[in-house]
């Protein structure tokens, strides 16, 4: 049996490029267990009539226990150059205690994808970590061309992207990450250039 098989979406429903579609999902574990991403993707991709295939994100929480007490950095990268750029002024600011790729899975039929990065930062200097925090986001993605930074707190990350849901939790393997909190939006993408 299928849900077909017993009415039909309303007219709205049935043009694939719904602009005021949106899926949400997540979920919670109080006493802080971690699991894999999975979950909270099933949850949101069976929301199919919900979403455009234009923008998903995933964001997850204890999703990097071993770094913690530093600042889990996301960013999207159009160029190296934007990378070093970035690189080098957060190294002015603090301490990079981990600079890495973001693991991947790039589909055959994505071309030129954004280079997907992440730091692990402490920064230096102010008592008010969090607003020294929000002045290197914010200058980042206002002056440093071909830089955005998707996400910026301790032990969470974002995760998103043009494109389904399903696609987005593939190209980051969102079913590897483990994390006790996750929430996850599909719609089309919103003001923001990632």
């Amino acid at each position: 049996m299928r849900w077909e098989n017993y009415t039909s979406l309303p007219e709205r429903f049935r043009n694939q490029r719904v602009f005021d579609g949106c899926g949400i999902s997540g979920f919670l574990n109080i006493d802080g267990t971690r699991e894999s991403g999975t979950k909270v993707t099933d949850m949101l991709c069976i929301l199919k009539e919900r979403e455009n295939g234009l923008g998903a994100g995933y964001a997850a929480y204890g999703i990097y226990p071993e770094y913690k007490d530093s600042y889990a950095l996301h960013f999207l990268f159009d160029t190296e150059a934007g990378k070093t750029k970035v690189l080098d002024y957060l190294g002015k600011n603090g301490k990079i205690v981990r600079s890495e790729p973001i693991p991947t899975k790039i589909p055959p039929n994505v071309e030129n994808p954004p280079i997907t990065w992440r730091v692990f930062f402490d920064p230096e200097g102010s008592k008010n970590h969090d607003g020294k925090i929000v002045q290197l986001v914010m200058e980042i993605n206002s002056n440093i061309e071909n830089a955005f930074v998707m996400s910026s707190g301790k032990d969470m990350g974002v995760f998103k992207g043009n494109g389904w849901s399903y696609e987005i939790a593939d190209f980051y393997k969102i079913s590897d990450y483990k994390a006790y909190m996750w929430l996850a939006h599909s719609r089309f993408p919103t003001n923001t250039p990632g």
